[in-house]
Protein backbone atom coordinates (compact mmCIF):
# COMPACT_ATOMS: atom_id res chain seq x y z
CA UNK A 1 0.00 0.00 0.00
CA UNK A 2 3.02 2.34 0.82
CA UNK A 3 4.68 1.79 -2.49
CA UNK A 4 1.45 2.17 -4.67
CA UNK A 5 1.26 5.93 -2.47
CA UNK A 6 4.37 7.03 -3.22
CA UNK A 7 4.01 5.78 -6.69
CA UNK A 8 0.65 7.92 -6.97
CA UNK A 9 2.54 10.19 -5.17
CA UNK A 10 5.01 10.70 -7.95
CA UNK A 11 2.26 10.18 -10.95
CA UNK A 12 1.03 13.67 -9.33
CA UNK A 13 3.90 15.23 -9.18
CA UNK A 14 4.58 14.74 -12.39
CA UNK A 15 1.24 15.72 -13.80
CA UNK A 16 2.07 18.89 -11.83
CA UNK A 17 5.30 19.30 -14.00
CA UNK A 18 3.25 18.86 -17.04
CA UNK A 19 0.71 21.57 -16.25
CA UNK A 20 3.34 23.74 -15.13
CA UNK A 21 2.37 24.09 -11.82
CA UNK A 22 5.41 22.09 -9.99
CA UNK A 23 8.51 24.20 -10.17
CA UNK A 24 11.85 22.70 -10.70
CA UNK A 25 14.25 23.37 -7.83
CA UNK A 26 17.55 25.00 -8.49
CA UNK A 27 19.52 21.66 -8.10
CA UNK A 28 16.79 19.63 -10.03
CA UNK A 29 16.68 22.55 -12.84
CA UNK A 30 20.67 22.22 -12.82
CA UNK A 31 21.01 18.33 -12.70
CA UNK A 32 18.76 18.02 -15.81
CA UNK A 33 20.01 20.79 -18.10
CA UNK A 34 23.54 18.47 -17.62
CA UNK A 35 22.08 15.68 -18.56
CA UNK A 36 20.36 17.19 -21.36
CA UNK A 37 23.73 18.00 -22.88
CA UNK A 38 24.21 14.53 -23.63
CA UNK A 39 24.17 10.81 -22.03
CA UNK A 40 26.64 11.00 -18.70
CA UNK A 41 27.36 9.33 -15.46
CA UNK A 42 26.40 10.40 -12.09
CA UNK A 43 29.90 10.55 -11.37
CA UNK A 44 31.14 13.16 -13.78
CA UNK A 45 27.66 15.18 -12.73
CA UNK A 46 29.03 15.10 -9.30
CA UNK A 47 32.50 16.33 -10.20
CA UNK A 48 30.88 19.23 -11.94
CA UNK A 49 29.08 20.22 -9.31
CA UNK A 50 31.79 19.81 -6.57
CA UNK A 51 32.96 22.91 -4.89
CA UNK A 52 35.90 22.93 -7.00
CA UNK A 53 34.29 22.00 -10.18
CA UNK A 54 33.06 24.67 -12.94
CA UNK A 55 29.50 24.55 -12.32
CA UNK A 56 29.92 24.19 -8.20
CA UNK A 57 32.13 27.20 -7.70
CA UNK A 58 28.77 28.86 -8.73
CA UNK A 59 26.38 26.46 -7.11
CA UNK A 60 27.89 23.25 -5.40
CA UNK A 61 25.73 19.89 -4.97
CA UNK A 62 27.13 17.14 -2.64
CA UNK A 63 27.79 13.93 -4.58
CA UNK A 64 24.62 11.97 -2.50
CA UNK A 65 22.18 14.85 -3.22
CA UNK A 66 23.24 14.50 -7.10
CA UNK A 67 22.50 10.63 -7.53
CA UNK A 68 19.08 11.09 -5.04
CA UNK A 69 18.05 14.30 -8.08
CA UNK A 70 18.46 12.04 -10.53
CA UNK A 71 16.66 9.24 -8.91
CA UNK A 72 13.66 12.11 -8.56
CA UNK A 73 14.22 12.95 -11.94
CA UNK A 74 14.18 9.95 -13.24
CA UNK A 75 10.67 9.35 -11.46
CA UNK A 76 9.21 12.21 -12.98
CA UNK A 77 9.79 10.50 -16.30
CA UNK A 78 12.07 13.81 -17.07
CA UNK A 79 15.37 11.34 -17.69
CA UNK A 80 16.23 7.79 -18.01
CA UNK A 81 19.03 5.38 -16.72
CA UNK A 82 20.51 2.76 -18.96
CA UNK A 83 21.87 -0.52 -18.76
CA UNK A 84 24.72 -0.68 -17.28
CA UNK A 85 27.99 -0.19 -18.55
CA UNK A 86 31.92 -0.33 -17.91
CA UNK A 87 34.13 2.48 -17.97
CA UNK A 88 37.75 2.33 -18.47
CA UNK A 89 38.29 1.30 -14.51
CA UNK A 90 36.24 -1.43 -14.79
CA UNK A 91 33.57 -0.76 -12.76
CA UNK A 92 29.78 -0.74 -13.68
CA UNK A 93 28.14 2.46 -14.17
CA UNK A 94 24.87 3.58 -15.13
CA UNK A 95 23.95 5.81 -18.30
CA UNK A 96 21.52 8.53 -17.78
CA UNK A 97 19.69 10.44 -20.87
CA UNK A 98 17.20 13.20 -21.20
CA UNK A 99 13.69 12.28 -22.53
CA UNK A 100 11.73 14.26 -24.20
CA UNK A 101 9.84 15.47 -21.67
CA UNK A 102 13.02 16.14 -19.99
CA UNK A 103 14.48 18.20 -22.14
CA UNK A 104 11.44 20.25 -23.11
CA UNK A 105 11.66 21.04 -19.20
CA UNK A 106 14.99 21.97 -18.76
CA UNK A 107 14.67 24.61 -22.26
CA UNK A 108 11.76 26.41 -20.15
CA UNK A 109 13.34 26.25 -16.73
CA UNK A 110 16.20 27.88 -18.62
CA UNK A 111 14.02 30.87 -19.92
CA UNK A 112 12.24 31.31 -16.58
CA UNK A 113 13.85 34.54 -14.73
CA UNK A 114 14.28 34.62 -10.98
CA UNK A 115 11.15 35.93 -8.56
CA UNK A 116 13.80 37.89 -6.11
CA UNK A 117 16.64 39.78 -6.62
CA UNK A 118 18.65 37.37 -3.79
CA UNK A 119 18.17 34.72 -6.49
CA UNK A 120 20.01 36.33 -8.89
CA UNK A 121 23.45 35.25 -7.07
CA UNK A 122 22.41 31.67 -7.16
CA UNK A 123 19.75 30.48 -9.44
CA UNK A 124 20.28 33.03 -12.26
CA UNK A 125 23.93 32.73 -12.36
CA UNK A 126 23.93 28.90 -12.97
CA UNK A 127 20.83 29.53 -15.81
CA UNK A 128 23.76 31.83 -17.05
CA UNK A 129 26.63 29.48 -16.91
CA UNK A 130 24.61 26.58 -18.77
CA UNK A 131 23.57 28.95 -21.14
CA UNK A 132 27.42 29.74 -22.31
CA UNK A 133 28.07 25.92 -21.95
CA UNK A 134 25.80 25.95 -24.80
CA UNK A 135 26.75 28.42 -26.66
CA UNK A 136 23.03 29.69 -26.83
CA UNK A 137 22.31 33.57 -26.16
CA UNK A 138 21.28 34.92 -22.22
CA UNK A 139 20.31 38.12 -23.59
CA UNK A 140 16.65 37.02 -23.98
CA UNK A 141 16.90 35.61 -20.09
CA UNK A 142 18.18 38.68 -18.98
CA UNK A 143 16.01 40.76 -20.92
CA UNK A 144 13.07 38.77 -19.34
CA UNK A 145 15.12 39.14 -15.62
CA UNK A 146 14.89 42.71 -15.85
CA UNK A 147 11.05 42.85 -16.47
CA UNK A 148 10.23 40.74 -13.72
CA UNK A 149 12.46 42.78 -11.15
CA UNK A 150 11.60 45.98 -12.54
CA UNK A 151 8.60 46.68 -9.78
CA UNK A 152 9.92 45.54 -7.39
CA UNK A 153 12.78 48.10 -8.03
CA UNK A 154 10.25 50.87 -8.38
CA UNK A 155 8.53 49.84 -5.10
CA UNK A 156 11.90 50.26 -2.96
CA UNK A 157 12.05 53.66 -5.09
CA UNK A 158 8.90 54.64 -3.58
CA UNK A 159 9.13 52.95 -0.05
CA UNK A 160 13.00 54.84 0.12
CA UNK A 161 11.12 57.97 -0.53
CA UNK A 162 9.05 57.91 2.71
CA UNK A 163 11.00 55.61 4.84
CA UNK A 164 12.54 57.00 8.43
CA UNK A 165 14.38 56.37 11.29
CA UNK A 166 16.14 52.90 11.12
CA UNK A 167 13.39 51.63 8.31
CA UNK A 168 15.54 53.53 6.02
CA UNK A 169 18.49 52.06 6.50
CA UNK A 170 16.86 48.72 5.71
CA UNK A 171 15.13 49.90 2.88
CA UNK A 172 18.20 51.79 1.28
CA UNK A 173 20.43 47.98 2.08
CA UNK A 174 18.06 46.79 -0.29
CA UNK A 175 17.62 49.72 -2.79
CA UNK A 176 21.12 49.63 -3.05
CA UNK A 177 21.09 45.98 -3.63
CA UNK A 178 18.58 46.12 -6.07
CA UNK A 179 20.29 49.32 -7.81
CA UNK A 180 23.46 47.50 -8.52
CA UNK A 181 21.83 44.28 -9.83
CA UNK A 182 19.35 45.90 -12.30
CA UNK A 183 23.28 47.62 -13.56
CA UNK A 184 24.46 43.95 -13.55
CA UNK A 185 21.73 42.74 -15.38
CA UNK A 186 21.25 45.57 -17.74
CA UNK A 187 24.76 45.75 -18.66
CA UNK A 188 24.18 42.05 -19.89
CA UNK A 189 21.50 42.86 -21.84
CA UNK A 190 23.54 45.19 -23.87
CA UNK A 191 26.81 43.24 -24.09
CA UNK A 192 27.48 41.67 -27.54
CA UNK A 193 27.11 37.75 -27.55
CA UNK A 194 30.79 35.72 -27.02
CA UNK A 195 31.70 32.14 -28.08
CA UNK A 196 30.47 29.28 -26.01
CA UNK A 197 33.12 28.19 -23.58
CA UNK A 198 31.37 24.20 -23.72
CA UNK A 199 32.55 22.53 -20.98
CA UNK A 200 35.84 23.03 -20.15
CA UNK A 201 35.04 26.65 -18.90
CA UNK A 202 36.30 27.46 -15.60
CA UNK A 203 34.87 30.94 -13.84
CA UNK A 204 35.73 32.90 -11.38
CA UNK A 205 34.66 31.78 -7.92
CA UNK A 206 31.17 33.70 -7.08
CA UNK A 207 31.49 32.11 -3.17
CA UNK A 208 31.74 34.94 -0.49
Amino acid sequence: MAAADGRRAVDAHAQDLNRGERRLSLTEGLVLCLVSEGPTFGLTLAGLLAPDGSLGQIWSVPKGVVYYTLQQLELLGLIRMTAEQRTGSGRARSFCEITPAGRAAAETWLRVPVDHVREVRSELMVKLALHNRAGSDSRPLVRAQLARLAPAAAALEDRLGAATGFERTIVLWRHEAMTATMQFLTALAKSRRRAPARANWKGPSLRS
